[in-house]
């Protein structure tokens, strides 16, 4: 049996997740459902699957940090996490991971998913791997897993499979051939399509051997196999990265998966599957696969619902009071409220498109921002100052910085933190304090075993994160 190397694709931004994800901490990384993130939950669901190799993760370059941190909290390590340097859609990224797969000499399976989904029944997610595994893509098929439609959903591609689609299926189990391919349908074509129990909802998902892609995308689409191999062939090691070549991903087309190759190719296959599949996609979809209570209202965090009905309300550290209210989504974060109708989410990427018009910082940051080292929150601002809760986990430092424009003054609210200002360096306990001048090179860094919190509080002309020089970085970040 081949090598299965995972391929976990990450470089989205979930937008319609708007304002619990947001560009810099996109849905993929947020626990929507359970205690652990989608991604984390993409990896954990794939465990038990006979001979699995170290996922190959493809992820935005500014999400690189997240992606190893969730990672190591499960105690996995990718074998390569792939940074884009721009997005350039899935038939590029997917590439990409197929020749560092082929790196080592071997040519694996590869099992390609989106790291945003849920799926609610993993132990049969896993059955069906296998059921596409032996026979179509061990034989050189290019597998798509469609979902068994459960409504005449508008926002959704959807599969017709060729064939018999009865229980028993041709010698190679429950994989048909791929007859086509169809993009979004209006409702009246959707009901007839579910009605025909021929058309599979387009999930995304793929099994296929590296080298039979690589092959297919040198058919249909070489100028993205040609830009792929460039920007693999430039690439730079960087800590646990791989950075692709900037100029060359840059040149490569733009596709997806669908259009570069599987409407193209006559080896497309599509195992149909039922396993409580959900692309998340919209405040509705969330609402639609969470606990509900029996008047339907899914809440999450300090809710409190009187005479409501088909509600979703997600609270953050206040409380959120619900009254009289039917079909309507109610999502609180620390710098952002959305209220809208339920059957309007799907616009809530318009409100998106507008604040980056307006070049407002909602559209892609939280008032608390990760940082590799930790994370700072934003508790307030205002003419030449500005207030930040500072967490730093233990081993952590931050870098070697000097600032041309602000003064910071540090007061320890936790733990036990190592300062370096200019030549001293020295040790601050809780409730003691220190004060950085303008201009002067600091550090600060954890030396326990418990994180450090501090309250930072920054004077001065211009405060904006560009306003740091780097001096030294075990992140090998540059000058911000």
């Amino acid at each position: 049996m081949s090598t299965l190397v995972p391929v976990l694709l990450s470089g989205g931004s979930g937008t319609r997740l708007w304002p619990l994800s947001r560009e810099m901490h996109p849905k993929q990384f947020q626990p929507l459902v359970g205690e652990k993130s989608l991604l984390q939950a993409t990896w954990e669901r794939l465990q038990g699957l006979p001979g699995m190799a170290a996922p190959i993760v493809v992820a935005n370059e500014e999400h690189r940090f997240m992606v190893a941190e969730q990672l190591r909290q499960l105690g996995a390590s990718a074998s390569a996490i792939v940074l884009e340097p721009v997005g350039r859609n899935t038939a590029p990224a997917i590439a990409v991971a197929a020749l560092q797969a082929m790196a080592g000499g071997e040519d694996p399976l590869l099992l390609v998913l989106p790291s945003d989904h849920v799926i609610a029944d993993p132990a049969g997610f896993r059955a069906a791997v296998q059921e596409a595994r032996r026979g179509a893509a061990e034989e050189g098929s290019l597998v798509t897993f469609g979902i068994v439609p459960t409504a005449a959903e508008t926002g959704y591609g959807y599969i017709k499979a060729g064939g018999d689609v009865g229980p028993e299926g041709p010698p190679t189990g429950g994989v048909r051939a791929v007859e086509r391919f169809v993009e979004k349908p209006d409702l009246a074509t959707a009901e007839a399509y579910v009605a025909s129990g021929d058309y599979f909802w387009n999930s995304g998902m793929f099994l296929f051997r590296a080298s039979r892609y690589l092959a297919e995308l040198e058919t249909h689409a070489p100028a993205i196999l040609a830009g792929a191999k460039a920007a693999l062939a430039g690439a730079v090691r960087d800590v646990d990265f791989l950075r692709l070549d900037r100029a060359a991903f840059e040149a490569c087309p733009s596709d997806s998966i669908d259009y570069a190759v599987m409407e193209k190719t006559t080896a497309a296959a599509v195992l149909p599957i039922n396993v409580g599949w959900n692309d998340v996609g919209s405040w509705s979809a969330l609402w639609e696969i969470a606990d509900q209570d029996p008047d339907g209202n899914a809440h999450h965090g300090d809710v409190l619902a009187l005479g409501c009905r088909n509600t979703l309300a997600w609270g953050g550290r206040r409380l959120v009071s619900l009254l009289g209210l039917k079909d309507v989504i109610v999502v609180d974060t620390d710098d952002a409220l959305l209220v809208a109708a339920r059957d309007q989410v799907q616009q809530v990427k318009d409100i998106v498109a507008r604040l980056k018009a307006e070049g407002r910082p909602q559209a892609s940051i939280h008032r608390k921002v990760y940082r590799p080292w930790g994370s700072y929150d934003g508790i307030d601002s205002g003419e030449r100052f500005q207030v930040k809760r500072i967490v730093v986990k233990p081993g952590a430092a931050l870098s070697l910085q000097m600032h041309h424009h602000r003064a910071e003054h540090w007061i320890v609210v936790q733990g036990t933190a190592r300062i370096t200002c200019e030549d001293k360096v020295f040790m601050l306990s809780e409730n003691q304090s220190t004060y950085i001048p303008l201009g002067s090179k600091h550090r600060l860094e954890n030396p326990g075993k418990v994180p450090v919190e501090l309250i930072e509080v920054q004077s001065g002309s211009y405060l904006g994160e560009d306003d740091i020089v780097r001096f030294e970085d075990v992140y090998g970040r540059g000058a911000r």
